[in-house]
């Protein structure tokens, strides 16, 4: 069966069995939007933050790139995905929390602590080369603590990927403004593949913890 066909199976059972239990939810999703977090996580197929959540329609606002990032603020001409989503949530719908969620084995941080697009040329079309490259520095800092590129320095990069787009976070105005106020809030999260874990980030301490 093709995949577009299995789907449209999925889509009829949610239509037929979840849509009908959420009908009063989604008589008042029509009306539009009021969701209190914003996720900022990785396009990975595996890490779906509606599922790992359980959360219910319209609940969380959430956007998906390579390794989960946020790129730092920048005024120049262009096509800013990212960028265009977290003004919409923080400065539109107002959200309350952002939480930028990693995730074990994952592809962009593995590219990016490998150097498998090192030898890409910026702005040549290359996306992915060009989008991981903003953790180079983050490489540095986990190739001078391991020995070996194991599965401790994989993760280890997937935890400052986190960081770093936490820090880039906090470039942006309008969300430094509110984070200063009190009217945001920011998280760091990864979420382990194999164990089914959440971990959150204690930033004073630098290092995540299970819930």
């Amino acid at each position: 069966m093709p995949y577009v066909s299995e789907l449209v199976e999925g889509y009829r059972r949610f239509r037929n069995q979840d849509w009908p239990r959420e009908r009063e939810r989604w008589s008042e999703l029509a009306e539009g939007q009021s969701p209190r977090v914003m996720i900022l996580s990785c396009a990975d197929s595996r890490v779906d933050p509606s599922h790992i959540f359980d959360a219910r329609p319209g609940e969380i606002f959430v956007a998906r790139n390579i390794a989960g990032l946020a790129p730092p603020f920048e005024t120049s001409s262009g096509y800013h995905g990212v960028s265009a989503a977290l003004e919409f949530a923080v400065t539109q719908l107002e959200v309350a929390e952002i939480l930028v969620m990693g995730h074990g084995l994952c592809g962009g941080c593995a590219a990016a602590l490998t150097g498998s697009f090192d030898d890409v040329s910026p702005g040549e079309g290359h996306f992915i080369g060009d989008w991981v490259r903003m953790l180079s520095d983050a490489r540095d800092k986990v190739r001078s603590r391991h020995e070996e590129l194991d599965r401790a320095a994989f993760l280890d990069m997937e935890y400052e990927a986190v960081k770093v787009s936490l820090e880039n976070l906090r470039t942006f105005p309008w969300i430094a403004e509110r984070e200063n106020d009190g009217r945001l809030k920011l998280h760091g999260g990864h979420f382990s593949i194999g164990e089914g874990r959440l971990y959150l980030l204690d930033e004073a301490k630098g290092i995540f913890r299970p819930v």
